[in-house]
Order: C-alpha cells, then sequence, then structure tokens
C-alpha cells in the first residue's frame, strides 16, 4: 500500500501568509538570537517547540537559528541547506547541534553531518523522536494506516495539508490521498484543548477515526538536555 508522503517526510510547504508563533523565524529561517555558546540550526516547523524549551530550562547559552519549513517539500535541498548555515555560523560557536531528523533525506543528512563533524537529532521524523524513537518503531507496523500530526501541523493543517493536495478545490481528491488511512493520530506537545479540538476537526474533514496521544516533547527535549550540558 502506498502511504502519503507525510511520515518519512513533512508535508508540503508553508504558506508565506500562514499564521504561527514566531512565525517570523519560522517562515524566513532566521535568527540566531542572544550570544550563546551552542548553535542549534533547526526546522523552522520545530521553532515553537524549541524555544518553548528555551524558555523552560534556561537556555540562555544555547542560540536557535531556523531554516525554513518549507524546505520539506524538498528534502533533497535540506543537506546543501545545513551544510551552507554550518559553514555560515560555526566559527562564532563553540559547537553546533542539527535539530533535524532525517526528514526524508535518505540517510544523506546525517552523512553530510557526519562531513562537516556536527551532530544531530536522532529519528527519521518528527512524529517519531516527539513520540520517543524507540515506542515509535515499536508501534510502526501496527500503524501503518495512521496519519500523524503535530501540534504545528494541527495549526498548520490548512497551508500543508488541505491547500498543496488541492483537496479545498478538488474534495473528490480525498479518497485518493487518504482513502488508505484509517485513523488520524494528534501527538501533543502542549495540552490545549483548542488545539484538540481543531485536530479533531482535521479527523472529520479527513473522515478518519482520531486518536489523541500526549506526547510532551519526547526525545526533542531528552537531546535538547544533552546538548545543553555539553
Amino acid at each position: 500500500m502506498r502511504r502519503l508522503h507525510q511520515s518519512a517526510a513533512d508535508p508540503a510547504p508553508l504558506a508565506p501568509n500562514a499564521p504561527l508563533e514566531d512565525s517570523a523565524l519560522t517562515r524566513a529561517g532566521r535568527m540566531a538570537e542572544g550570544t550563546g555558546k551552542i548553535l542549534l540550526l533547526a526546522c523552522g516547523a520545530l521553532a515553537h517547540e524549541i524555544l518553548a524549551l528555551k524558555r523552560m530550562n534556561g537556555w540562555s547559552h544555547l542560540d536557535l537559528q531556523c531554516l525554513p519549513a518549507i524546505l520539506h517539500n524538498s528534502p533533497e535541498r535540506i543537506p546543501d541547506a545545513i551544510e551552507a548555515a554550518v559553514v555560515k555560523h560555526r566559527a562564532a560557536y563553540d559547537d553546533v547541534f542539527v535539530v533535524y531528523a532525517d526528514c526524508g533525506t535518505g540517510g544523506l543528512l546525517k552523512a553530510r553531518c557526519d562531513a562537516l563533524g556536527v551532530e544531530m537529532l536522532q529519528g527519521p521524523h518528527c512524529y517519531s523522536f516527539f513520540e520517543g524513537n524507540a515506542v515509535f518503531a515499536d508501534r510502526a507496523e501496527d500503524e501503518i494506516t495512521a496519519f500523524y500530526v503535530t501540534d504545528f501541523l494541527v495549526r498548520q493543517f490548512d497551508a500543508f495539508v488541505t491547500k498543496p493536495l488541492g483537496l479545498d478545490r478538488h474534495p473528490e481528491l480525498l479518497d485518493m490521498y487518504f482513502g488508505n488511512y484509517t485513523k488520524l493520530v494528534y501527538q501533543a506537545q502542549v495540552d490545549d484543548q483548542k488545539l484538540t479540538e481543531k485536530a479533531k476537526s482535521c479527523a472529520a474533514f479527513l473522515k478518519l477515526d482520531f486518536e489523541r496521544r500526549y506526547t510532551g516533547y519526547g526525545d526533542l527535549a531528552v537531546e535538547l538536555e544533552t546538548v545543553a550540558q555539553r
């Protein structure tokens, strides 16, 4: 069965005017804020979560530079974008950590990071590391028909799913894209009733059963804590 190109590489690009907290950081891929000693080079789709972890833990020595979330529409471009950012910024920092999983690059990002001498986040994609890579791997065989969404994707559902797939203009395409799925699994990073209700509406729109799992920040928090302790 052919799955929608969703879990191996995140869905379609962020619309230029899509609303999102910290949207400038996420869309434009800017800016290393602060004067920290360690630089986090991250996917723009993780900006909200990383900034929340920085605030909660007082990680003022970690600076954040986000690459545009739109790169997930062309994952083959991610390694070059990461290399360019590492080359540009590494002289100003004691360490650089890449906050991307494989994200559909087929191992190319890991190979590039190894060549650059920088470490990266473990896991195939955000659906895995938010749930916990070990837990996600254990469930993978039983959830081949699950469509996963995170807080980011719930907020950006129209920009990343509805409009890029043309479902707003051609609802008859719904079965072609989602006919092999049985449920939508909402991996919640925060306990927000409004987001949960929106996730339920996404499942209803896709005609899928709904399941909510509170994951928190999962392995993202664990790995960034390790980086912060360096």
